[in-house]
């Protein structure tokens, strides 16, 4: 019994000592292990070990910066909204550049590169915004809308419905605006056209030949043709297009195409737009951010009805009329402002703008109405805790044409998807009360033809 206890006492020692030695086997530094290695292979992987670890770890500090962060006001300089705006080609590229990382073994770079795309992330999701998306009361309540068509108007306040904005509604054929709901805000200063703008840059590369909707830009990882690129609003193809043509061709064409300027003739309480005479500092992304969505510009839905107008005739820039009595519809005559060069190239544009509302960024438009066809574009972006939602368009029937302007102002219910459904919901309204065959031709039976290049102004 005494000779079975001491052979279990030694068998417990032996078992013990075999347990200390492996322990002490797995504490040996793993670096230590790597610097003596010999084979290249093993060191590649070591290294890559190691850039795994270390992005996980940035990864979890910027998680719990942007968690932090996001208990925080706002931010408030441009500088730092303007990351928020379009963002999902930048973060795309964010990816490229830490794959690439990858790739070169430096987990350093790779390590700068993640802790950038996980700052866009932080702006992207977590941005706060002040402004409400809604409005309490019946929306245009004061507008003067004694002139105005009252089929078209009542389509207009339906579909905006509680939302904070503006619609405005213009005969393209001569310039008169049908209807215009929330009138303190259509005729006021404006806001960032956000991706709106490419139309302007559009026309701008198309006019001076840089290319065609089927030329085929590289960008970063990608090719895309203008059609592609507006159907879609990818910001890095109008950057690309934005740094060929340079500042000075770029607002040579959007002042011409009537940026900057009133919109209106006679319109009272209208008030100006601004495109500025330099472009943004090359920090803040310069004339290619400015081509992207807008940075530094401001644009009123009056300017952007006109420019759509003028699209959908075929370059006829009309001043913009309001009449405010049945007096001033019986005189209603077209006025010019200028008639531009583009006829030629709204095929290559329209393309675009129709594949925005089949398949791209205005989509939402075809929930609730597939019965015209419909060209669009789309815009979103925000400033200082004000989120702003764009869409633009004109329709096509055999009766006649409509644009509209939808704008919103809010928070995160604002876009410019957003702004597309809701045009949708004023079309489908429309349609339903025979408006294309009824009411458009009679609105069309107080305008007189188009003039030509020259006539009265």
């Amino acid at each position: 019994m005494r000779l079975s206890r001491v052979r279990a006492i030694a068998f417990f020692l032996f078992v013990f000592g075999v347990f200390c030695a492996g322990a002490a086997a797995l504490n040996v530094p793993q670096s230590t292990t790597v610097h003596h290695s010999k084979s290249k292979t093993a060191s590649h992987v070591s290294s890559a070990r190691h850039a795994v670890v270390h992005h996980s770890a940035a990864t979890t500090s910027a998680r719990a910066s942007s968690a932090h962060t996001s208990s925080r006001s706002t931010h408030s300089s441009r500088t730092h909204v303007a990351s928020t705006r379009s963002t999902t080609s930048h973060i795309g590229s964010a990816h490229l550049m830490a794959g690439a990382a990858v790739v070169s073994g430096t987990a350093t770079t790779r390590t700068a590169y993640l802790r950038r795309t996980s700052l866009h992330r932080r702006h992207r999701y977590y941005e706060r915004f002040t402004a409400s998306s809604f409005v309490v009361g019946g929306v245009g309540e004061g507008d003067i809308t004694a002139g105005e068509d009252p089929v078209v108007r009542q389509a207009a306040i339906d579909a905006l419905g509680d939302m904070n904005g503006t619609a405005v509604v213009i005969n393209p054929s001569n310039g008169r605006i049908l209807a215009m709901v929330n009138q303190k805000l259509a005729l006021s200063p404006g806001a960032e056209p956000c991706s709106t703008i490419k139309l302007t840059v559009a026309l701008a590369a198309l006019s001076e030949g840089l290319v065609t909707r089927d030329t085929m830009v590289q960008l970063p990882g990608f090719r895309m043709n203008m059609t592609q690129a507006l159907a879609k609003s990818n910001n890095l193809y109008f950057e690309e297009l934005g740094r060929e043509l340079g500042f000075d061709r770029v607002r040579h064409y959007a002042t011409e195409f009537g940026l900057g300027e009133l919109a209106g003739y006679e319109i009272s309480g209208e008030q100006l737009g601004e495109y500025p005479d330099q472009p943004i500092p090359e920090s803040e992304g310069g004339v290619a951010r400015m081509c992207s969505f807008g940075q530094g510009v401001s644009l009123t839905p009056l300017q952007l009805g006109a420019l759509v107008a003028a699209i959908a005739n075929g370059g006829t820039l009309y001043y913009l009329q309001h009449p405010t009595t049945p007096e001033e519809i019986a005189n209603f005559r077209p006025k010019v402002k200028r008639v531009l060069n583009i006829a030629k190239y709204v095929p290559d544009l329209e393309d675009g703008m129709a594949g925005a509302v089949e398949y791209g960024t205005a989509r939402s438009l075809r929930v609730n109405f597939r019965d015209l066809p419909v060209f669009g574009k789309t815009g979103t972006c925000s400033d200082n805790g004000t989120r702003f939602g764009w869409f633009a368009s004109y329709s096509n029937s055999a009766e006649g044409s409509l644009v509209t302007v939808f704008f919103l102002e809010g928070g995160r219910p604002t876009f410019g998807p957003k702004a597309a459904e809701l045009t949708g919901d004023f079309y489908r309204d429309l349609w339903d009360h025979d408006f294309f065959q009824v009411k458009n031709q009679d609105a069309g039976n107080s305008a007189t033809p188009a003039p030509a290049a020259g006539a009265e102004q």
